[in-house]
């Protein structure tokens, strides 16, 4: 039961993050930003708003200890790898493909490192 309940806030919050976290990748790269630093800024901008969201509802416990430093440095490990490889995707789709479809591509690439981040949150995060 409290899988169910995390998992679906933290679909509710993550579809809130990924929603800001294109926006302002879409208007970065649409005011002329390169796509990397803008999938960082973007980036950037969601997970900020995710570690409070699912620090203090998703995983919190009865105490509410579940933002703090600690967690925000393992927090800030496992964002730092999953920017690299959103950013890698992102910027090969944008180079191959065009910027419109890297913009098309960004809630794709997003949505896959989602599943696997509320995993590791789980576990290394927020436990």
């Amino acid at each position: 039961m409290l899988l169910l309940r995390q998992g679906s806030q933290y679909l509710a919050f993550g579809l809130l993050q990924l929603l800001v976290d294109w926006a302002v990748f879409v208007a970065a790269t649409a005011l002329g930003l390169d796509a990397v630093p803008a999938n960082l800024l973007g980036r950037t901008s969601g997970a900020m708003l995710g570690f409070w969201l699912n620090g203090r509802y998703t995983f919190a416990c009865e105490d509410g200890a579940r933002l703090g430093w600690q967690r925000f440095r393992r927090f800030g490990v496992l964002w730092i790898s999953m920017t690299i490889a959103s950013t890698v995707l992102v910027h090969a789709v944008e180079q191959h493909l065009g910027l419109h479809s890297a913009w098309m591509a960004k809630p794709v690439v997003e949505g896959g490192l989602a599943m696997v981040t509320f995993f590791l949150l789980r576990r290394l995060v927020y436990r």
